[in-house]
């Protein structure tokens, strides 16, 4: 399935029904009064939040979203039925924007979460509704009230208790493969992720969900490599792992490029906690190890943890570190991060 993120969409709710013009015609009632039914509600329109969706590619193949109007009223003082909700499902984590994007007007966190978004047009009153003491025969009825419509975007952020982030190349497709069911592309080029990928992580009786996102570069918060809207999708995340390719030439630039990244994009990226680990640490000898851990801890003010993502090397201890922050408190982790255990 395809991976969508942002949609647009146009969506108008019911008009009402018209009301009735209708007078009594029983065979012993000389002066048969009106009895013309008002018309019925049009439809609302309905957002509701699903199981089991984690994309809005369905939105780019159906765009007009238009609930069913109200039925006219009858005679014998009849309501016209009202027309049916329209029901638009989408993914949990989905935020309705108005046109402009400048405003959020729904978020859906929870599933089940439901919202009448654009209520239906009131049906037209009948003639009955307008008898007076001096009109007791009127001809005049409502036509219903016209429903509400609206362009919104549909944004998309995934809901996920930890992001990795990171430079292009820095491993992190192949990391989330090995601790979680994700199937992502992994490839020896920058940018084989173009879309962001959930897994879900089983570890010491826990389970939590894992998100990576598409590497980030210079510009990211500005729409760069439209990096803002991958940065979207690690809002809700409760911690951040981020991964340093040990094979950089300067490992403490590679973590401050993304670190300002996520400052500037702000909407509390900057204050998450942050799990720092050298990645592809099997590649190079425990000497220039230490020298690189030290320079990176120089930099980002924590003890770098060392893990290959490829062998599984060194994951133990981060995935622990994760579950103490998601837990709250501190879980019983090598204190060692130069000593390497196994998955």
């Amino acid at each position: 399935m395809h991976f969508l993120d942002q949609a647009k969409i146009f969506i108008q709710s019911g008009t009402g029904g018209p009301g009735a013009v209708g007078f009594r015609r029983e065979k012993y009632i000389e002066y048969g009064g009106p009895d013309g039914g008002d018309g019925g509600k049009g439809g609302d329109i309905v957002f509701e939040a699903v199981p089991g969706l984690n994309t809005l590619i369905d939105f780019r193949y159906t765009q007009h979203f238009k609930a069913p109007r109200g039925k006219g009223g009858a005679g014998q003082n009849r309501t016209g039925a009202g027309g049916a909700d329209l029901v638009i499902k989408v993914p949990v984590g989905t935020q309705v924007l108005s046109e402009d994007k400048e405003h959020v007007l729904a978020d859906f966190t929870e599933v089940g979460q439901r919202q009448v978004f654009l209520r239906g047009g009131d049906g037209g009153r009948g003639n009955a509704s307008y008898k007076s003491a001096t009109n007791r025969a009127p001809r005049q009825h409502g036509t219903g009230w016209p429903g509400e419509e609206m362009w919104v975007w549909l944004r998309l952020k995934l809901l996920a208790d930890a992001g990795l982030v990171g430079l292009p190349n820095a491993g992190k497709s192949t990391f989330i493969n090995a601790v979680t069911n994700a199937k992502a592309k992994v490839g020896a080029y920058p940018f084989t992720t173009i879309h962001p990928q959930l897994g879900v992580v089983q570890h010491r009786q826990r389970e939590f969900v894992m998100a990576d996102i598409p590497g980030l570069i210079e510009g990211a918060a500005e729409g760069a490599g439209i990096g803002d809207r991958f940065l979207g999708h690690i809002e809700r995340c409760r911690v951040l792992l981020h991964l340093v390719d040990a094979n950089n030439e300067d490992v403490a630039e590679a973590y401050r490029i993304v670190r300002d990244e996520l400052d500037n994009y702000g909407a509390g990226l900057e204050d998450k906690p942050e799990i720092v680990a050298l990645n592809k640490a099997d590649t190079l000898d425990d000497e220039l190890l230490d020298a690189l851990s030290d320079e990176l801890e120089a930099e980002c003010g924590q003890r770098p943890f060392r893990l290959s993502g490829a062998t599984g090397r060194g994951a133990q201890g981060v995935l622990d570190a994760i579950v103490g922050h998601l837990e709250d408190e501190a879980v019983e982790a090598d204190q060692d991060q130069g000593e390497w255990s196994p998955l």
